[in-house]
């Protein structure tokens, strides 16, 4: 059976960091100026999603820690879904995928994305169920080679019967060097070229 891995953020998701850190400013009572310095330049955002902090409870520390400011689960949501909007077109690609093979999301985030994906992204879940493979479990980010060939194995698919579609160029390079068949989602005009990713779908299965 084919199977059809989808990323997440700017690919069945629009994302857009300047809803959420105002969001956390608001909760966390930091400006967000300080919160964007000590916590994602500082580069503690790309550790946790490589898997240096492996629960919720263990990032949220870690947060605390680097930025002086105390987040909650619930919190790290509501501002996580402020940011965060469906893109329907992206969406129904999904759900037609699943009609031709199985699905799967694999992203770049940390854990409290994985112990939170029903609640961000419920009609995501709703069609991919448990295959959801987050790179903070992994241990590994995209778009090193290490990541595919873990989802690969965790999916029980190989490489000449993956599909996968990303808005990185990088990310699709790296699945293709494991030769899995990529598909970049191009954005024009702050618009996902939805036409395009549906067409690779089709090509893919009627091969």
């Amino acid at each position: 059976m084919k199977l059809f891995v989808f990323d997440f953020d700017d690919t069945l998701y629009d994302y857009d960091f300047r809803l959420r850190l105002p969001a956390l400013a608001l909760l966390t009572g930091k400006s967000q100026y300080h919160l964007a310095k000590t916590w994602w330049a500082a580069g503690f955002e790309r550790r946790a999603e490589a898997g240096e902090w492996k629960t919720s409870a263990e990032y949220l520390a870690q947060f605390e820690e680097a930025t002086g400011a105390s987040l909650t689960l619930e919190g790290w949501r509501e501002s996580r879904m402020l940011a965060s909007s469906p893109i329907p077109g992206a969406v129904a690609a999904l759900r037609r995928a699943a009609e031709l093979g199985k699905t799967a999301v694999l992203t770049n985030n940390p854990a409290p994305f994985a112990e939170s994906f029903e609640f961000l992204a419920p009609d995501v879940a709703a069609i991919v169920g448990d295959r959801v493979l987050v790179s903070s479990d992994l241990g590994v980010r995209k778009p090193d080679a290490g990541i595919y060939r873990l989802a690969l194995e965790r999916l029980g698919a190989n490489a000449g019967e993956t599909y996968f579609t990303d808005d990185s160029a990088a990310n699709v390079a790296g699945a293709e060097s494991l030769g899995i068949t990529g598909h970049k989602i191009a954005w024009r005009d702050g618009q996902a070229d939805i036409a395009a990713l549906s067409a690779s779908i089709e090509d893919f299965a009627s091969r």
